[in-house]
């Protein structure tokens, strides 16, 4: 499968698409910030710089200064596809962000949700 395609997303373009699928049900952006944050060691000042500049979702990932110990606790399906099985470890990243962000917007609570 060739992921390019979603690999040079700027990450700009999906944003509003997570905040949207979060206040639509019930859910703020601040919530959808400490997922990001929790996920890639990202803070506001950066998250807001990588938006401005529409940096890709490769670039977004490369660069994180940290991915959190725990996404290995991030299993299940997504777009059908089962998170632990996904081979290549970028797709694998965008999916762990995709499946925090659906389980926000499914009522999940935050502790659950950051696997804390």
């Amino acid at each position: 499968m060739n992921n390019t395609r979603v690999f040079k997303m700027s990450f700009a373009s999906v944003y509003p698409h997570y905040i949207q699928k979060a206040e639509k049900k019930g859910r703020t952006e601040t919530e959808v910030k400490e997922i990001i944050f929790w996920l890639t060691g990202y803070d506001e000042k950066a998250l807001k710089e990588i938006i401005e500049n529409k940096i890709d979702f490769e670039t977004f990932f490369e660069k994180a200064p940290a991915l959190n110990p725990n996404v290995s606790k991030i299993t299940g399906v997504i777009c059908g596809y089962r998170i632990e099985e996904i081979q290549d470890p970028l797709m694998q990243k965008i999916r762990y962000l995709d499946k925090l962000i659906d389980e926000l917007a499914k009522g999940k609570a935050m502790e659950k949700i950051l696997r804390t």
